[in-house]
């Protein structure tokens, strides 16, 4: 598989799952990273697992608090001197009906899995252009292409994203500034775990889907193939892939197709 090696590399999320391996997959690639998430120890615990972890610099953030955003930017570059690949991959999943889920949990929703998302983005995008380079990478999922009950406000927050990403692509390409949109279907993390119900409380339990899923590092090597490629778009996980296809030309099947199945 084509891989990436070399490069100043941002991961959000980073302290589990997809970030943990992502982080694992690209510092073994020789790599300097740096690592953001919410929990600090956390954080420190898969700089410790990496191959290099003094290639490895930690900067703790949180995706709603916008205004923290310029101020990290020039944190992280003032550390590893550039950045060339800012993976968006921190993010929060739901599982509540419409018709009980609380206003403020979708607030949530978009705060964390949009508005944050755009708002480092917007903070970094000054730095890519003066450079005339960079890559911007968000890890969106298959809901971000078609629905599922159960998950109204993550689906919402999930779509904005293309929609968002895909312009950015279009406005700055004589930046020579890339975009790729990662979709995974399950993937064998705590997303589910973690996953706000109707009161904007944790789910606290594993969807069974998701505990027989791809398993991080498998995607993370997958994923990474992507990108050094420069796709604009790819989809990774098992049969729940073909949703997207099926959603593209048979809309009202799959709308049936998923109210009989359990989907990402």
């Amino acid at each position: 598989m084509k891989t990436i090696s070399g490069k100043v590399i941002w991961i959000t999320g980073a302290s589990s799952g997809i970030g943990e391996a992502l982080a694992n997959e690209l510092s073994a690639g020789g790599n300097t990273l740096i690592l953001s998430a919410r929990n600090e120890e956390r954080l420190k615990a898969v700089k410790a697992r990496c191959k290099d972890p003094e290639k490895v610099h930690l900067l703790p953030m949180d995706l709603d608090n916008f205004d923290l955003m310029s101020t990290l930017v020039n944190q992280a570059i003032a550390a590893t001197g550039t950045i060339d690949i800012l993976i968006n991959n921190a993010g929060v999943s739901q599982r509540s009906l419409l018709a009980d889920t609380q206003f403020e949990v979708y607030k949530k929703l978009i705060d964390v899995n949009y508005l944050g998302t755009v708002a480092l983005t917007k903070a970094l995008l000054p730095h890519f252009i003066t450079q005339r380079k960079g890559h911007f990478v968000t890890i969106t999922s298959l809901m971000g292409r078609f629905g599922s009950p159960f998950r109204s406000g993550y689906c919402g927050a999930k779509h904005a994203l293309h929609g968002f990403f895909d312009v950015l692509r279009m406005e700055h390409v004589q930046d020579n500034i890339q975009v790729t949109l990662i979709c995974p279907g399950f993937i064998k993390t705590n997303v589910a775990v973690n996953a706000l119900t109707a009161d904007g409380s944790p789910q606290s339990a594993n969807d069974h889907a998701t505990s027989k899923g791809m398993e991080p590092a498998v995607f993370a090597k997958k994923m990474m193939h992507a990108v050094a490629r420069k796709k604009f778009e790819v989809y990774i996980g098992g049969k729940e892939v073909f949703g997207v296809y099926v959603k593209r030309f048979f809309p009202k099947w799959l709308h049936y197709l998923v109210l009989r199945s359990e989907v990402v």
